[in-house]
């Protein structure tokens, strides 16, 4: 299984020194672009444009990406008119691939300037840092106390004022990332509360060789773990009702 969107978009800002919240916006292709001029060094970084308006730039730029693709023999098909509508689970699967090549073949050995690279194309680089996902909530309450001392200072300074926009930075990486994690969650719980509602109707209305089969799908989505309670019924009812997603929208978080 491929990484989580939490976990590309971590790694995708702090290789590429940017503030991207969605998959969706690597549709542009530009940062497709750039995390192949991270392994290779080689990519006309001056003619990727980061901030597109138009769907035509964004070909533009997998155009850009095809050519890298092609000179350093790449087998991939890249699959510009999906990639370019800017759609959550094409991107990511993309993504996903990317990574995995950006493993085999990032060397490593030098460090990557990424604003230095695509120096003049108009793209904010934050240089944001990213905290580990575990401690996200105890991270961002000690930054806030920092922060607040540094501000009641009588006196703050140059150093003061670096620290509080660390800080800022910090705060702002972890809230993406425990809204990122509360929105996968509340995503795979619909799914499977779905799931039991179609298992319990058959089982109410269907008794052939398949029942089996449907009281065992039952049994898995019963199983618990050791420190796990089940909800009440009436919790999980009024928490599936609140929150099914279309499969049409689920490219949107």
């Amino acid at each position: 299984m491929g990484e989580s969107r939490t976990e590309l978009l971590a790694w995708l800002n702090d290789l590429l020194r940017l503030n991207y919240t969605k998959v969706e916006q690597a549709g542009t292709g530009a940062a497709y672009c750039q995390i192949m001029d991270s392994i290779f060094n080689d990519v006309h970084m001056s003619k990727v444009k980061f901030e597109t308006k138009h769907e035509y730039e964004n070909v533009a730029n997998f155009k850009i990406l095809q050519h890298t693709f092609d000179k350093h023999k790449i087998d991939k098909i890249i699959l510009v008119d999906k990639l370019v509508k800017c759609k959550f689970q094409d991107n990511l699967e993309f993504m996903q691939w990317m990574k995995r090549f950006w493993d085999q073949n990032y060397q490593g050995e030098d460090h990557y300037d990424a604003a230095q690279r695509r120096k003049g194309t108009g793209v904010h680089s934050p240089g944001a840092t990213r905290s580990p996902i575990g401690t996200a909530i105890i991270a961002a309450g000690s930054a806030i106390k920092a922060r607040k001392a540094i501000v009641n200072s009588n006196s703050p300074d140059k150093q003061s004022s670096a620290v509080i926009q660390d800080l800022n930075k910090q705060i702002m990486e972890l809230k993406l990332t425990v809204d990122g994690l509360e929105k996968e969650r509340d995503f795979y719980f619909n799914k499977l509360r779905g799931i039991e509602i179609l298992v319990q109707e058959h089982l109410e209305i269907v008794d052939d060789e398949y029942s089996d089969s449907i009281q065992q799908i039952q049994e898995i989505l019963y199983q618990t773990e050791d420190g796990f309670e089940v909800p009440p019924e009436d919790l999980l009812l009024a928490e599936g009702g609140n929150h099914i997603i279309d499969d049409d929208d689920d490219e949107t978080f």
